[in-house]
């Protein structure tokens, strides 16, 4: 098993962010996948994947037959959750988990697009993920799509024209229907073509909170770096107990 973490990117536009960088700085190496070429193949051993980061993207997830390739994201998302691989799903990624977990992805009662605040749970206040941030958090939001809570989901964070903003399944599989990982240039690359939005007011506001955005963003990142490093060593312990264990059966 090795720090390896995988990064599933849908469209070009739609990038890792800060997210590569901070996992680099902890020894990790990062993979980057772009699923929108054809024929792009997912991994179907996840003995030496140590996590996985499933980014967002324009397409919706009941669009799969003219993106097939969701299908084979919920793949990964279930041999994930069946092997424990730490996951974190962003925008698309969260929907993508929540619907292989069974809960419903409909249009939301609006778009969220631009600066939204957030707010954790009493379960997300105690959550490792969000460790270090305030109740009320600064994100970016760029979504016509919500999700219901999956049936064995832990709400970690709500807003308040989407209710369900953060999710748990398990340990250590997490979605956010925000993007924590976004730098000013994605920001503003995003915005170039939006009609739908006031973007010279987004623009300008990026400019004054981008510092307090990028910092609670970044500790998330490094939040889910110390989850996916934790859950490493703990694979480990258990694959040499299993290994010792069939060699003692076979003499």
């Amino acid at each position: 098993m090795e720090k390896r973490l995988l990064i599933i990117k849908q469209v070009e536009q739609e990038g890792p962010g800060y997210i590569a960088d901070i996992f680099s700085e902890d020894g990790w190496t990062a993979e980057v996948l772009e699923m929108s070429g054809a024929g792009t193949p997912l991994p179907r051993d996840l003995d030496d994947i140590g996590g996985i980061v499933i980014l967002g993207g324009p397409m919706n997830v009941y669009q799969e037959d003219a993106y097939p390739f969701l299908k084979d994201e919920e793949s990964l998302i279930r041999r994930a959750l069946i092997d424990q691989v730490p996951l974190l799903g962003i925008c698309l990624g969260a929907q993508l988990i929540a619907k292989t977990c069974g809960a419903a992805v409909t249009r939301s009662p609006r778009k969220e697009i631009g600066w939204f605040t957030v707010m954790k749970t009493s379960e997300g206040m105690k959550d490792g993920l969000f460790r270090g941030n305030p109740q009320h958090m600064t994100v970016f939001q760029w979504h016509e799509d919500t999700f219901d809570l999956p049936g064995d989901g832990v709400l970690l964070a709500k807003g308040w024209v989407c209710a369900n903003q953060a999710f748990r399944i398990g340990h250590s599989a997490y979605g956010l229907q925000f993007h924590i990982e976004a730098t000013p240039e994605m920001v503003e690359s995003w915005m170039r073509h939006e009609t739908e939005v006031d973007v010279k007011r987004i623009l300008r506001d990026g400019r004054r909170i981008m510092e307090i955005f990028a910092d609670q963003g970044k500790r998330v990142v490094t939040n889910f770096r110390r989850i996916a490093e934790s859950s490493l060593q703990y694979r480990k312990v258990i694959s040499r107990f299993v290994d010792e264990a069939q060699r003692l059966e076979h003499g």
